[in-house]
């Protein structure tokens, strides 16, 4: 399947097929939703996705899995090299460090994705290193526009539109958050254990729940009343920005449809998880479950197939991605 996927992308140099490898393999096995919707896609864009896919993760497992041992200022210097190896990257000379760079370079590269986007992505990651709550929603929104917002703008030239791609932008970005969001309530317990709150200060103080609060339900395995509406309230929040997203799935290239509009369906299922279990994030995992997946997955390549006669009778997708004078050279 990978090198199919390659060969229908037209990469044919043995280290960018190798570095594409690696971010698909990141995909699968960190991101199973996501992965799951990148498999609805035409094979020659999934491995764009899975680039993007995988330098993010790489980034974020800077920030919290480099071990318990990894001083904050390592982590920084980390992060940094990484910042300076795109930057060069994206300047047209060729990494010689992470293959999560080497992928990435390429795919902005070929779909012209505005750098812009990957700095304030690293603008983000740099402050969890410091920053363990958010005072108000404005706060937190202000921190997902780079950990969030802008993943979903870094996929809309992938993807692909039928509108002006100005008209998408807006929801791509409102369903980036609203997927980080959703990872944000169903991960409380984890981040709590990290030291990091991202549910903002004045939701959880408006059913007076405080870190101490949080805490004690995290460490008791014992609920609250108080955490449960303050978690009721971020499934609200939540919910609302899925309503932000929606009406940019139509603006998508048909055949790119399924695979967003099933992760779409699969990431607010999450939600639906979490209040089926009466909101007890803090005690374990919420998870879509698999026979619920499955029927998710198989409307998805239902509508796949559909979309793809559709583009075979009636020619070639609006408006088709970039493939031609941004491709990187590849050497070799």
């Amino acid at each position: 399947m990978t090198r199919r996927e390659l060969d229908a992308a037209g990469v044919t140099d043995p280290a960018l097929r190798a570095a594409y490898t690696r971010c698909r393999h990141l995909n699968a096995r960190h991101g199973r939703t996501y992965f799951l919707a990148t498999r609805l896609l035409p094979a020659d864009r999934r491995p764009a996705v899975h680039a993007l896919y995988g330098f993010a993760r790489w980034a974020d497992d800077i920030v919290d899995d480099m071990g318990a041992g990894a001083t904050t200022a390592e982590r920084a210097a980390a992060l940094a090299r990484l910042e300076e190896q795109l930057g060069r990257a994206l300047t047209g000379t060729r990494p010689t460090g992470e293959p999560v760079v080497l992928a990435l370079a390429d795919t902005a590269a070929r779909y012209a994705i505005d750098p812009a986007h990957f700095t304030d992505f690293i603008a983000s990651m740099r402050s969890d290193l410091t920053v363990t709550d958010y005072a108000t929603y404005a706060d937190l929104r202000a921190y997902m526009h780079g950990s969030a917002a802008v993943i979903g703008l870094q996929m809309l030239p992938v993807l692909g539109t039928v509108t002006a791609r100005d008209r998408a932008a807006p929801h791509a970005a409102a369903l980036g958050v609203a997927f980080q969001l959703t990872n944000f309530l169903r991960d409380v317990g984890e981040d709590l254990d990290r030291g990091r709150i991202y549910l903002p200060a004045d939701l959880l103080a408006a059913h007076d729940v405080q870190r101490d609060l949080l805490l004690w339900s995290r460490r008791t395995g014992r609920p609250d009343r108080r955490v449960t509406a303050a978690l009721r309230a971020a499934e609200d929040l939540t919910r609302a920005v899925y309503r932000e997203a929606a009406p940019g799935l139509a603006m998508l290239d048909p055949v790119a449809r399924p695979c967003i509009r099933t992760a779409y369906v699969l990431y607010r299922g999450i939600l639906d998880s979490i209040a089926e279990s009466g909101y007890a994030v803090l005690h374990r995992r919420a998870v879509v479950p698999r026979r619920r997946r499955a029927v998710v997955a198989a409307d998805g390549l239902a509508r796949v197939l559909a979309a793809r006669w559709g583009a075979a009778a009636h020619g070639a997708a609006p408006v088709p991605p970039r493939h031609d004078a941004h491709c990187v050279k590849e050497s070799g």
